[in-house]
């Protein structure tokens, strides 16, 4: 069995908190929450009566494409599809990439269209279980449990109500004490209150950590969650949720896909301010380019390249490979107001300065027309090339802007020909 950079990661990130080492999940579970239009569009348009929206298999394909490039370390999938890829094609056995499913479905996710869940008050519900996750079916025998994922992600979002939350509190100690006896891992995800005014705005992100720190203080380290995926509420609460439990890894989720600055500065801010994980879903997945997207997220963290010098690059790629911005550069590099979570009624992050360090670059032209239909794939190197971040490197800081872009470009040149 591959050894999985996770594995490698959090052991090093538990040894030395100051550690640069970065955890990327790309979130592929939207089919648990969104029903047809989950898997994104073919085309930022849509035409009523035509048949927009990517199809279950296609969202797969992504999947695999994605373990192919290499650069990930978690890929989260719905425990469906979970059993397709994990189980039966044995996706991950020669990857260094750890599959994870969804093990909790709370109301607040369910965001079909017609509905007007999201909106309420989020209550606690589990359709899988922990045995569908690892083996596919009801319930395990003691060799199968390693058939499919043992990772999965459990979901709260407390709201300041006491009976919603000691609710939402039991199913989550019902579900720990669950994972301890079958084994299995599992990282656990705190939205911020789905109900509007249920918290002060300028308390949020204090609520969350209080919420954090409180729901764990009794949990020992066997049940604890290998690292937590939330909201990101600025510098301030980062570094104070990190600085109070260092054992405790902190991750952030991406929200709404937003401009591409706002994806690359916001892993860039989460690793300056403490973060070690960034799970992006709709960033990613709402891209033009998911593995070009990817590979400049993994540069970003690896120090090879500014969120300024990458949103850049990033429009080179897609006017080399012919792909339509879904923006001009000149909008691309501005931060936007984003929606943290799955609900209507989300708390937003605010939207911080444009960047300041160089002006930005007139708009890339289109290449050629965008297909009506746009595949999904984006002919990644053959699994059997050398990961590009393995390399020998300059030294980055004696670098200038043109001569950082130069060597990128020569990079990509080696990934997509």
């Amino acid at each position: 069995m591959v050894e999985k950079s996770l594995d490698r990661k959090i052991a090093e990130i538990r040894a030395n908190p100051s550690s640069k080492a970065f955890i990327i999940a790309d979130a592929k579970d939207a089919d648990i929450a969104r029903g047809i239009y989950s898997c994104g569009r073919y085309s930022p348009e849509y035409h009523h009566g035509e048949l927009n929206f990517r199809s279950i298999q296609e969202y797969r394909e992504m999947m695999r494409k994605v373990v192919q490039q290499g650069l990930v370390d978690i890929v989260l999938m719905s425990p469906s599809t979970n059993e397709v890829l994990t189980i039966q094609e044995r996706l991950f056995d020669n990857s260094h990439i750890t599959p994870a499913g969804r093990a909790n479905d709370t109301t607040d996710i369910y965001t079909y269209r017609g509905a007007s869940y999201a909106t309420m008050a989020s209550r606690p519900f589990r359709t899988t279980t922990i045995d569908h996750i690892q083996c596919g079916k009801y319930e395990c025998t003691p060799e199968e449990r390693n058939l499919g994922a043992n990772l999965g992600l459990y979901s709260i979002t407390f709201n300041n109500d006491i009976e919603r939350d000691a609710e939402s509190l039991r199913w989550f100690k019902e579900f720990r004490l669950e994972a301890e006896q079958k084994n299995f891992r599992y990282f656990l995800e705190i939205f911020d209150p789905n109900v509007p005014n249920a918290v002060p705005p300028e308390q949020i992100g204090a609520f969350v950590n209080d919420s954090i720190v409180r729901s764990l203080a009794a949990v020992t380290q066997r049940g604890r969650p290998l690292f937590l995926k939330m909201v990101y509420h600025g510098p301030k609460y980062m570094e104070e949720l990190a600085h109070y439990d260092p054992s405790i890894i902190v991750g952030i989720l991406g929200g709404s896909a937003g401009t591409t600055y706002d994806a690359f500065k916001l892993i860039a801010d989460t690793q300056k301010y403490g973060g070690h994980v960034a799970l992006f879903g709709r960033k990613i997945n709402e891209s033009e380019n998911q593995l070009a997207f990817i590979k400049f997220l993994r540069m970003i963290v690896d120090g090879e390249i500014t969120p300024e010098e990458a949103v850049k690059a990033y429009h080179g790629v897609l006017q080399e490979m012919k792909i339509p911005p879904h923006r001009s550069l000149e909008d691309d590099m501005k931060m936007t107001d984003q929606s943290m979570s799955y609900s209507s009624t989300a708390v937003t992050v605010p939207a911080g300065a444009p960047p300041r360090t160089q002006p930005a670059a007139p708009s890339m032209p289109n290449a050629a027309p965008a297909p009506s239909r746009p595949v999904v794939n984006s002919n990644p190197a053959p699994s059997s090339q050398p990961r590009m971040y393995d390399e020998q490197e300059p030294d980055f800081s004696k670098m200038t802007l043109e001569e950082k872009l130069e060597y990128n470009q020569k990079r990509r040149d080696k990934i997509w020909g």
